[in-house]
């Protein structure tokens, strides 16, 4: 194996150009620091290529469906003739590439040296990619996630798919279970619902988003049974065959779901098998990476960030994890992460968000010293514009700061970015409900929620 550059050693290897990987690169260079990025495939990785970006660009397009369909409803008459998937696609992916090429220039810019091919770990400061290696001073793992199965469930492609089938689908199924009520199985049910089809979603869990505050599940519940999007609480699988037509799931209840296709969305797992992490000494556990508060490894110069490691799987917390490494190699001081404070948002219909602890593990922590108080969307008048239902709860010490805010309803991700400043900078109800809110704005709502917590509500009722 030929050394590449055998002379140079860089400030900074990076395996893995996906989220956490480049954000660490543009940060790295941006205090002058030498970065090479490894990337096997497209710059971006999962989040700009079959995740965060291409998934949005299909709720919208289920957005602009269902508001097409209902548009009598606002007064305005229309004909909604189906759903265009060649066109859908055409979209979604213009979007996708537009975002690639732009990214692709900013690391260009940057003086980050972009090596194309499969990279692998084989020493602790030094990555091979085919027939070269880079040495450096640090390496940073970010090689990502992809789609989870189950103990004999095989995945086709055709019948029985994952999250990155159902990316590139060219037509919409008559019917789809959904296994698996995370953030996954609930956006691609929102999505498909919306498109037409039949959706039953199998959660083994009591309630769906199970690690969100166990109100906003039951609201999501009762607006998905409103949209006609079934789903089996507390469900196991059993098996699926193959029927004349697609397949049949059953459950371990003995329930048979028949439908078009099975879409597998029990989460991701890390991406690790045979890039060398084990050989040269860095920590593992059930294949994800063992790392401290910094993000560093049990081999001091090795650091790994994003879905590589046991953390929230965001894109958002692989940028800052990015970042976080960046920073603490150019010698900087960084805080490390609070991950109670990293916003949370799944974007059916209605979105979900959240930041901070849920009533539950406040009060598992706090025991009785935790009040909370919910401010219904029916009393905001931006609310009732939209023809949107939900909720603001807020989780707090009494007499303390805020602990957590939730919140359900449309475009509900666009009202979170309070609630995290609220959250991470420990603000106090009487802190917040003395802020003016922008009126009619559903921002209003966390005003409103805010003030009810003060002990002073104003369009809610005490």
């Amino acid at each position: 194996m030929s050394e590449h550059s055998a002379s140079t050693v860089h400030d900074i290897v990076i395996l893995g150009g996906g989220s956490g990987g480049y954000a660490c690169a543009l940060r790295a260079a941006q205090l002058g620091l030498d970065v090479v990025l490894v990337e096997k495939d497209k710059l971006g990785g999962t989040c700009l290529h079959q995740g965060c970006i291409p998934t949005k660009a299909l709720l919208h397009s289920a957005e602009v469906a269902d508001t097409a369909r209902e548009g009598e409803q606002f007064g305005v008459k229309s004909t909604f003739d189906g759903i265009d998937m060649v066109a859908v696609n055409a979209y979604k992916d213009g979007v996708v590439g537009r975002l690639y090429k732009g990214l692709s220039g900013l690391v260009k810019s940057r003086g980050v040296t972009l090596v194309e091919g499969e990279g692998r770990l084989i020493r602790p400061d030094t990555v091979a990619v085919g027939e070269s290696t880079y040495t450096g001073r640090n390496v940073v793992l970010a090689t990502g996630s992809v789609p989870k199965s189950l103990p004999g469930l095989e995945i086709d492609g055709s019948r029985v798919i994952t999250s990155d089938h159902a990316l590139t689908l060219d037509y919409v199924p008559r019917s789809v279970v959904v296994l698996g009520g995370g953030v996954i199985g609930v956006e691609f049910a929102s999505v498909w619902r919306s498109f037409g089809a039949d959706v039953t979603i199998v959660e083994a869990l009591p309630h769906l988003l199970p690690l969100e505050d166990e109100d906003l599940s039951k609201q999501l519940e009762r607006q998905f049974r409103k949209r006609g999007i079934a789903y089996e609480l507390g469900a196991r699988f059993s098996k699926v065959e193959e029927s004349a037509t697609g397949v049949v799931v059953h459950l371990e209840n003995g329930k048979a779901l028949e439908a078009d296709l099975l879409l597998v969305a029990v989460g991701r797992g890390p991406v690790s098998s045979d890039l060398g992490y084990d050989e040269v000494g860095v920590a593992m556990d059930r294949g994800y990476v063992v790392v401290d508060e910094h993000c560093r490894t049990s081999v001091p110069n090795i650091f790994a960030v994003g879905d590589l490691i046991p953390t929230l799987q965001l894109a958002h917390v692989g940028f800052g994890e990015g970042i976080l490494v960046a920073e603490q190699i150019a010698g900087l001081a960084p805080r490390p992460i609070d991950y109670d404070g990293v916003p949370r948002v799944t974007y059916s219909e209605p979105e979900v968000a959240s930041v901070g602890l849920t009533e539950a593990a406040a009060r598992e922590i706090h025991g009785d010293g935790v009040t909370t108080v919910k401010y219904d969307l029916a009393g905001n008048g931006k609310s009732q514009i939209l023809k949107t239902a939900g909720f603001v709860k807020l989780v707090a010490l009494t007499d303390g700061p805020v602990l957590g805010v939730h919140i359900i309803g449309s475009r509900a991700g666009e009202l979170l970015a309070e609630g995290q400043l609220i959250y991470n900078w420990e603000a106090y109800a009487d802190d917040v409900a003395t802020l003016i809110h922008a009126h009619p704005t559903q921002s209003e709502a966390m005003g409103e929620a805010h003030l009810a917590l003060a002990g002073k509500p104003l369009h809610a009722h005490s």
